[in-house]
């Protein structure tokens, strides 16, 4: 009997001690899960860290860029008003006409980051004369189309080789847009169609298409008035569409004969081409009042592109509208 008691004394401890082992084993695996679980969420937090700082960077280069243009935009418009106190003509040989090529920037405020991190900052833009293009705002003036200019817009579309009767299209669109000049009479406006103010909204009109417009962007602007063409910086093809008896060869003429001497007044025009009629000043001019700034800053790993449209009045300019990419 005592010998029974001892196997089983015996037998006890050898079952506690698997007991223990197992706890030891569940212990060790819900450490185990403990720590992955901890490393994923310490891991987590890091990402999410990283990924704010990277936001809070990108937001910071994105104004810093944006600074940059408003700057050089500042610096246009300065060029623009020395410009408009010396010359009352305006030609393709002034300091505005002279773009800036892409330039490094060489302070700026990430210079102070350490050797390698650093990266480059480069600047470049142009002015472009607005009134060297057509302004498609002259095909209609307070909902009515003017004929004389349909005609003007329609040589304009065959000289670039597009369809001339979207001419007429495009003039009653506009002309649709826009408010009717006050008769006494009060309209309902509401189903009047969204004006066009950029040359991606001539899409509305029923004919044009993207590749139309790339052979039209370097022609055609919409200006927020009516404007003359500026016969010193016009190209060809808006020249030969400006002036009715103007040829294409007889435009080549004109402006190979405008890069010797620039054309000081309309009435120059009729005696450097003899057969043409003095034109009239509403249709070209030697003086420009609105003008297109392009300018593009390269920083770090981002770009951006800006576009403006500055109105000149005198020595004074201001703000039309500006675009960002």
């Amino acid at each position: 009997m005592s010998m029974a008691g001892k196997e089983r004394r015996v037998a006890l401890p050898r079952g506690g001690r698997h007991c223990r082992q197992r706890q030891r084993g569940v212990a060790v695996v819900t450490a185990l899960l403990l720590t992955t679980l901890a490393i994923t969420i310490v891991a987590s937090l890091f990402w999410q860290q990283q990924v704010q700082v990277r936001s809070i960077e990108n937001q910071r280069l994105q104004l810093q860029k944006q600074w940059i243009l408003r700057g050089a935009l500042d610096w246009a418009r300065l060029i623009l008003r020395e410009d408009a106190r010396f010359s009352a003509v305006d030609t393709l040989d002034e300091p505005w006409a002279v773009p800036l090529v892409e330039t490094r920037l060489d302070q700026y405020v990430e210079n102070d980051r350490a050797g390698g991190d650093a990266a480059d900052a480069t600047l470049s833009g142009s002015i472009v004369d607005a009134q060297s293009r057509y302004n498609l705002n002259n095909l209609s003036v307070n909902g009515v189309v003017n004929p004389v200019e349909v005609k003007a817009f329609s040589r304009l579309l065959t000289n670039v080789r597009l369809n001339p009767s979207l001419a007429q299209a495009t003039a009653d669109l506009i002309a649709a847009s826009q408010p009717k000049a006050q008769t006494g009479v009060t309209g309902d406006n509401s189903s009047r169609p969204l004006a066009l103010a950029q040359l991606d909204d001539l899409l509305a009109v029923p004919g044009f298409t993207v590749d139309a417009l790339a052979k039209l962007k370097d022609f055609v602007i919409f200006l927020p008035r009516v404007t003359p063409v500026n016969i010193n910086t016009a190209p060809v093809e808006v020249l030969a569409a400006r002036i009715d008896t103007l040829s294409v060869s007889d435009a080549n003429v004109l402006v190979a004969a405008r890069k010797t001497a620039s054309f000081r007044n309309i009435a120059d025009l009729a005696q450097r081409l003899p057969g043409i009629p003095t034109p009239s000043a509403n249709d070209l001019s030697v003086k420009t009042d609105f003008f297109l700034v392009n300018g593009k800053v390269s920083m770090s790993r981002a770009g951006l592109e800006v576009q403006a449209l500055i109105e000149r009045n005198n020595n004074t300019t201001k703000l039309v509208w500006i675009h960002e990419n």
